[in-house]
């Protein structure tokens, strides 16, 4: 099941250098940074409202990111939709002729697990679905 857009990334050259302008002149709250090793990224996602955004900085040139940098420039690089199971929502995406880059889940940030969709299949866009683990209560 569809829960709605978690977040939208946005590829950075330095997410030290981006800070100032997503907290100070648009004063989001940032909720903190992690390197996500599996997609060669570090990550800092930021908040506003019910709104987040997910700023990636490449670790290496040979990160997918670093390549998009490359080719594109900084600027949106995703959006990612929250789903409330990856694996059915994988093959429901499969099963459909949609084309994945990810045909398994596999690590993201804050500990969930996410596929991404090929931006060939959805008019260009890059689309991330992510499962979020379980709260404990």
């Amino acid at each position: 099941m569809q829960k709605g857009i978690d977040h939208i990334g946005i590829a950075v050259r330095s997410i030290s250098k981006a800070l100032p302008l997503y907290e100070g002149i648009f004063g989001m709250v940032n909720e903190g940074e992690e390197i996500v090793e599996s997609q060669g990224v570090r990550v800092a996602f930021l908040s506003t409202g019910n709104t987040r955004i997910e700023l990636l900085e490449p670790l290496n040139e040979s990160s997918a990111v670093a390549k998009f940098i490359a080719k594109r420039g900084e600027g949106i690089h995703h959006i990612a939709l929250e789903v409330s199971d990856i694996k059915e929502r994988i093959k429901e995406i499969k099963d459909n002729g949609i084309q994945l880059i990810d045909e398994e889940p596999r690590p993201g940030a804050h500990h969930t697990q996410v596929a991404f969709i090929h931006p060939k299949s959805v008019q260009g866009v890059l689309v991330e679905v992510l499962e979020k683990p379980e709260r404990e209560e």
